[in-house]
Parts: structure tokens; C-alpha cells; sequence
């Protein structure tokens, strides 16, 4: 995934807990509000005082997993809480990489919860929701070695003392992944709201003039996403590139898709006509691209593939 996708993982503690499934009806409609009372378990606390809670987030992409744990406040009952703190590690390679040995990936998993346990205190712990969320490095695996290395992160979130949510581990479809990275630049890109952190909402109050449009650049799939300005677009768009879903008392209709495969690294593949190939330790992929002498080997999802230049100008 992109750099500037971890900036939606601060929504994602909130809006993908609240989403099972990605209810949609119509023109996929989402309600993001759904289930959110249950999904972060309040606390008992004096009536007031600040309300502090916590949630682990974990994003596994195409080059490697990541968790962020998140702190955030709610100083009022109505307002939206107020993110005090983030802590963030990752560990490479992707869980594509452990396709065939998936109890690699349990142990990755694991290794990225002590971050976790060492931040939230475990007085909270229990009250803390855990969420796991793949992308395109699992949406190009086949089902059977996706849903095993799904069932090895269950197996581990089960065993935690965190709060696992219902549909806590899932692979996030390409539409999802390109509303949250919509939702999240523009809840984050408002000069007037980034002066006032507590009243933070950006760009998806219901008085905004302006939103900005996403290209998610991803290292497995790219995702393009943004509210289209003419209702031509809407009409004249594939029926399952429309969205519309309402948050902060207002209705969104998007145009959303992600084109799966081509991420930065999957595309460079494609390029060279070497994704989803066989006998990869045998074979060179030669391009023209690359200077004629030039030799190297580039690793993606657990493959490692053999490249090199050419002399004749031709692609092999």
C-alpha cells in the first residue's frame, strides 16, 4: 500500500468496525454508524471526565503488515473523539510471502501484538477492539491459501486478551479500501478544521464546498476514488463504481474502483510478463527498459523474480 494510506487507518478503527459486511442496497449503500456503540465498548468513568480508549488496527498490505495502536479521547458525548496518539510498527515481508507456510504468518501477527500489549494498558485490554485487515496481497492469492492465512490470524487475535470484534479478520474488497482512503484525506484536509483538532472533520461536514479526490497507489492494486461533480458521471459509471453511503449527517455518492494488479509492483511485473508465472528460479525476465547490462532480482509476495536488460531493444 501507499505511504498515505496509514492516515486512514485512524477512521478505520471507527468506520470498519461499524461495517459488516459493507451492507449495501441500491447504489451500495453503507451505513457507517451501524453497530458503533458495540464495537467500542464504553467505559465507566465519571460522568466529567474525559473518556480514553484505544484501538489496535492492523493493516496488511502487499509489502508488509503493520500494526497502529491508537489512543483517542472523547471530551464530549457528542463530539468525535480526538486522537491523542498513535504507535506504529511493521514487519516485512507481506503475509502473501507465508502463502504456503501460514503458520509463519501467525507468528508475525503475534510478534506485532506485543506493540500492542506494551501500549495499551491492560486494565483496558479487554475493552480494546482488534482488527485485522488484508489487501490486494491476499486478494491475489487463490481463495483456499487466503482463507488459511485468515484462519492462522484468527486463531491468534482469539487467543489475545484484546476485544475481537464480529468479522474482525477480512480481506477488504477494493471498494472499501478506496471510500476509507476517500473518507480519511478528507476528514484530515480542511485548513479551518486542522486548526481546531477537537472539532475535526475536514472536508465531510454537511457545509463543505470542496472534496478532494484520491489515487491510492498500492503495491498489489490502485484504487481511484472521488465525488463526482456531474451527475453525467454517475449515470454514464458501471453501477458497482457508485457508492453511496451517509457519515456525519451527510450523504456521499462516490465513484470508486480499484483496479487489482495494478499496484506499483504487481504492474512492473505484469510489465515484464512475470506475475503469476512458473518455475521462477529457472527463468530471467529480460526488458528493454532496464540498461542491457543490468541484472537484479525483485521480490514481491513471497516470489523473488530474476530480471535483466536486453541488447536487442525487444522484451522477452
Amino acid at each position: 500500500m501507499s505511504a498515505l494510506v496509514w492516515l486512514w487507518r485512524l477512521l478505520a478503527v471507527w468506520t470498519l468496525l461499524a461495517v459488516s459486511s459493507s451492507q449495501r442496497n441500491g447504489l451500495n449503500a453503507v451505513d457507517f454508524s451501524q453497530r458503533f456503540g458495540s464495537a467500542l465498548p464504553s467505559l465507566s468513568r465519571p460522568a466529567n471526565a474525559s473518556q480514553i480508549f484505544y484501538g489496535v488496527m492492523f493493516d496488511a498490505g502487499s509489502t508488509g503488515t503493520r500494526i497502529h495502536v491508537y489512543t483517542f479521547i472523547q471530551k464530549e458525548p457528542d463530539g468525535l473523539p480526538v486522537l491523542d496518539n498513535e504507535m506504529f510498527h511493521s514487519m516485512k515481508p507481506g503475509l502473501s510471502a507465508y502463502a504456503d507456510i501460514p503458520e509463519i504468518a501467525g507468528h508475525t501477527v503475534r510478534q506485532l501484538l506485543r506493540v500492542a500489549k506494551k501500549t495499551v494498558p491492560p486494565v483496558e485490554w479487554k475493552r480494546t477492539p482488534v482488527v485485522f485487515r488484508a489487501t490486494a496481497g491476499l486478494r491475489l492469492l487463490p481463495p483456499t491459501k487466503a482463507h488459511a492465512l485468515l484462519e492462522e490470524v484468527q486463531d491468534v487475535f482469539d487467543e489475545s486478551p484484546f476485544y475481537v470484534p464480529p468479522d474482525s479478520v477480512s480481506i477488504m474488497d477494493g471498494t472499501d479500501e478506496g471510500i476509507l482512503a476517500w473518507v480519511t484525506v478528507n476528514f484530515l484536509t480542511d485548513d479551518s478544521q486542522m486548526r481546531s483538532l477537537p472539532l475535526l472533520s475536514g472536508r465531510l461536514h454537511k457545509n463543505a464546498q470542496k472534496t478532494v479526490g484520491i489515487l491510492d497507489l498500492g503495491g498489489g492494486s490502485t484504487q481511484i476514488t472521488f465525488l463526482p461533480k456531474s451527475k453525467k458521471t454517475i449515470e454514464s459509471a458501471p453501477a458497482d463504481y457508485i457508492v453511496r453511503f451517509d457519515m456525519f449527517n451527510s450523504t456521499h455518492e462516490l465513484y470508486t474502483h480499484s483496479y487489482l494488479g495494478n499496484g506499483i509492483k504487481a504492474a512492473r511485473l505484469s510489465a515484464l510478463g512475470a506475475l503469476g508465472s512458473d518455475g521462477l528460479e529457472k527463468k530471467v525476465f529480460q526488458t528493454s527498459c532496464l540498461p542491457k547490462k543490468y541484472t537484479s532480482e525483485f521480490s514481491f509476495g513471497g516470489f523473488s523474480y530474476h530480471i535483466s536488460g536486453v541488447t536487442n531493444g525487444k522484451t522477452k
